[in-house]
């Protein structure tokens, strides 16, 4: 890996190419209302929402309260966006619960019984079977001027919905399995990486937690209209379990021309030569967990991995929702959404890059849980 030239391809793209706006959850409900009394159009509000990003998480049910001052489908998927790309923020503090936090004696109480139940209860899910539908969004070359390393100038878009993929996995001791159907890809070949391998399995991150120690109360969240505790957490790399793992990136070597009969290539002239080979890294990892005090079920957990900003990967963060299901009569808690934000460095060494970093959503649903072999 070339670091000085990897360096100075990350500081060439630190700002985006388009002019970003914070704002609150309140001051885009302000903005809707704004463009609606202004009579702005559905492609008018969506550009201006491509120059908009969150500080606060945008939950569901507020995204469907804004419904009414959305004038097409345009500015609804950039809501959508808007929402998923916010879903690793605390929500606003006047949608969070006045309650006092509990005592030391009853945080840890909570612990117990969420480690208990991912330890003893939740690694014992049967082999299953579940239907995923995954969504990805990432931005797009718009324009570029690749004349050597120091003019590059690709313009990236903001992230936009690009594909759409269902998927036939399975699941065995609460641990999800990658897909038969979805063949690790590269990015030569199709202008986007594979969507990497399936989390750690939420017995393995309590555990890894649990043996550091560094799990300290963060505040009370309404989930799906129950008040759920919200602690933090950060596991070393020395006890972590968790891979970050992306197919594929192209490893860029030199050789020179010795011989052969192509009219384009001289003898003695300077080839370059590329290898697919995977990303795989196992790191350090912070997070937080959400946990009905009452059960002990995690209802919610996000990981956020700690790269180098020199890796090839150097963002992965990850949101798994879990909710009740029913299958062969028995109920289990199981994934019920998960959304990964990826940012990664597609050309991988190759200083003659047209893309020098690519930012993408991976949305997932999972639909019909049954036995693994039910029909």
């Amino acid at each position: 890996m070339k670091r000085l030239g990897w360096i100075l391809v990350l500081v060439l793209a630190a700002s985006p190419a388009w002019a970003v706006k914070k704002v609150t959850v309140q001051q885009l409900k302000d903005l809707l209302v704004s463009m609606q009394q202004s009579k702005k159009t559905d492609a008018e509000e969506a550009d201006q929402l491509k120059e908009t990003e969150l500080t606060e998480e945008l939950t569901g049910s507020t995204a469907n309260s804004l419904k009414s001052y959305l004038p097409g489908p345009l500015t609804s998927v950039q809501i959508e966006i808007l929402k998923e790309q916010s879903a690793f923020l605390a929500p606003p503090t006047a949608d969070l619960p006045g309650t006092p936090a509990p005592d030391a004696a009853t945080q840890q109480a909570i612990l117990a019984k969420a480690a208990d139940f991912a330890s003893r209860v939740y690694v014992q899910n049967p082999h299953l079977s579940v239907t995923k539908t995954m969504l990805r969004f990432e931005d797009h070359i718009l324009k570029t001027d690749s004349i050597g390393l120091q003019n590059n100038t690709s313009i990236l878009s903001p992230v936009q919905l690009v594909d759409n993929q269902v998927d036939q996995v399975e699941t065995d001791k609460g641990e999800e399995q990658v897909a038969v159907s979805r063949a690790k890809t590269k990015w030569g070949s199709n202008g986007r990486l594979s969507e990497g391998e399936p989390g750690t399995n939420l017995g393995v991150i309590l555990l890894d937690a649990s043996s550091t120690g560094k799990i300290g109360w963060l505040r009370w969240q309404m989930i799906d209209g129950k008040q759920i505790a919200v602690f933090s957490f950060a596991v070393e790399k020395e006890k972590s379990r968790l891979e970050v793992s992306y197919c594929c990136f192209p490893n860029t070597s030199t050789a020179t021309k010795v011989g052969g009969s192509s009219p384009m290539m001289t003898v003695g002239s300077i080839l370059s030569v590329s290898t697919w080979e995977p990303f795989k890294k196992v790191v350090g990892y912070h997070g937080e967990f959400f946990i009905n005090p009452n059960t002990g079920l995690v209802v919610r957990v996000i990981t956020r991995a700690e790269m180098k900003p020199t890796d090839l990967v150097f963002r992965e963060d990850r949101r798994i929702d879990y909710g009740p299901v029913s299958v062969a009569g028995k109920a289990y808690l199981l994934p019920r959404d998960s959304i990964t934000a990826m940012e990664a460095v597609p050309n991988g060494d190759n200083n003659n890059a047209t893309c020098t970093i690519r930012h993408t959503f991976f949305l997932a649903s999972y639909q019909n849980y049954k036995l693994a072999g039910a029909r």
